[in-house]
């Protein structure tokens, strides 16, 4: 408690001239309100003169006038506030000291951090206050807690409008008309995919999504395997297993890696070709910057940390959730439906925030079993809340039909990648080959790359 105290005998953070230099480059040069205005409002100031000076000045320009001393003046006078920032003599004062090329982004970006302490500090003290009364629930409070900082985070975000020419500018025309030029997607390893979606892109929300046992934890796996051990450029990969344990997935990886049985491996049946095929596939796992989390109660707030941490320290490529049912949203919502849309909608922020695709698995209804004939899914199928698809960049959906006729022979290891929306691209179905043994999922002979 005695840092605190002495904290707020130092006062809460401000940085006056910084402030000053704002107010007075704008009289300097009044066209300079667009860009203040766009990124600073009156709350962003801690001194009150100057909070209603900056308000003075939008109300100037919202008239369609000319910001100078003598309007100013006059809208401070209208509104009776003169005599209380100061009177004329603060007004000359604004620019004093103000170097004659001024480095107005650098004063504005002075005034948001600090503004950003200030916000932060009172936010911490209503929490501590909420939490010395006691008088309601635990979760409430750090919901609400989380929720006034990512509201401070939000409103810290930077203008991002752009005009055409200058979005051509930054991508430059060569890529922009260049196909071969352009960025392109992480692969997944699943060449005809890869072909239509061109590969997960960042910011991107990818449902995968199927019945269970249909191996959609297999094909995650396979995927991030993939991305984490591409020789030509591995990226980092955090997989989040709600449902299984690390050593659960890692045998799993490492069984699928070697191509070894996972009964037998279990059973602990194997010759020494195996056990030197799994101790290959283990050198390489460990090599591979691959991340797993089993926490049971993983939410938003506790990705949100860890994942930021993790590209801070090892960059990041790909996330992985397994699955979205699983995952639990602090703070009381009034069905199942509201938390999983708002789960299914802070991801997205997630994935968008940290640049990286994140590919979250999702159980299906009943309703694929309840229909006769034809047992693909459909986009209606995804489970308690349609806000997934309207989230989600993508969607698709691992089919197996000998699931539901185990007698055909013909059926056996077929399965199909369906690709029931896609934001950027087109709809439309994958074969795969699904080794039981391995639970791995392989491209077909005739959709290998020809060398």
């Amino acid at each position: 408690m005695r840092a605190m105290e002495t904290g707020y005998e130092r006062g809460l953070p401000s940085n006056l001239d910084a402030e000053r230099f704002v107010l007075g480059s704008i009289l300097l040069e009044p066209e300079a309100f667009i860009t203040v205005s766009g990124l600073l409002d009156d709350n962003d100031f801690s001194l009150e003169a100057n909070r209603r000076i900056f308000a003075r000045m939008r109300d100037i320009f919202d008239k369609g006038l000319q910001i100078d001393r003598v309007t100013l003046a006059d809208e401070l006078m209208k509104q009776g506030q003169l005599e209380s920032i100061g009177g004329l003599s603060y007004l000359v004062s604004l620019d004093e000291g103000l170097p004659q090329i001024f480095n107005l982004e650098s004063y504005i970006k002075i005034v948001r951090g600090k503004s950003m302490l200030r916000r932060i500090i009172l936010n911490s003290q209503q929490v501590i206050d909420r939490c010395f009364l006691a008088q309601e629930d635990a979760e409430d409070i750090l919901a609400d807690a989380e929720q006034s900082l990512l509201k401070i985070s939000s409103s810290n975000s930077q203008d991002t409008l752009m005009t055409t020419g200058q979005i051509i500018e930054k991508v430059g025309m060569d890529t922009l008309l260049d196909p071969s030029a352009r960025i392109k997607g992480i692969s997944t390893g699943i060449y005809k995919f890869d072909e239509m979606t061109g590969g997960m892109r960042g910011g991107e929300l990818i449902i995968l999504a199927a019945r269970p046992a249909m191996g959609k934890t297999a094909l995650a796996l396979n995927i991030g395997q993939h991305v984490a051990s591409n020789p030509k450029n591995p990226q980092t990969v955090a997989v989040f297993s709600l449902e299984m344990s690390k050593e659960s997935l890692l045998t799993r990886m490492i069984c699928s890696s070697a191509r070894v049985d996972q009964s037998k491996f279990r059973a602990g049946y194997l010759n020494s070709d195996e056990r030197r095929q799994l101790a290959i596939a283990a050198t390489d796992l460990v090599e591979a910057p691959l991340f797993i989390d089993d926490g049971s109660n993983a939410n938003l707030m506790d990705m949100h940390a860890k994942l930021r941490r993790l590209k801070a320290e090892h960059g990041l490529g790909l996330v992985i959730v397994d699955y979205l049912q699983l995952m639990s949203s602090r703070g009381r919502h009034e069905n199942r439906v509201q938390e999983v849309s708002a789960l299914s909608r802070g991801l997205k922020l997630l994935a968008k925030e940290l640049d990286v695709p994140i590919l979250v698995l999702s159980q299906l209804s009943r309703a694929t079993e309840s229909r006769p004939g034809d047992h693909r899914p459909q986009l209606s199928d995804l489970r308690e809340s349609g806000s997934i698809e309207q989230d989600a960049d993508m969607v698709c959906f691992v089919f197996r039909e000998e699931y539901y006729k185990p007698d055909r022979e013909d059926l056996r290891g077929m399965a199909e990648l369906i690709i029931g929306k896609q934001r950027n691209g087109p709809t439309g179905k994958v074969k795969l080959i699904f080794m039981h043994q391995y639970t791995k999922f392989e491209n077909p002979h005739e959709d290998m790359p020809v060398d």
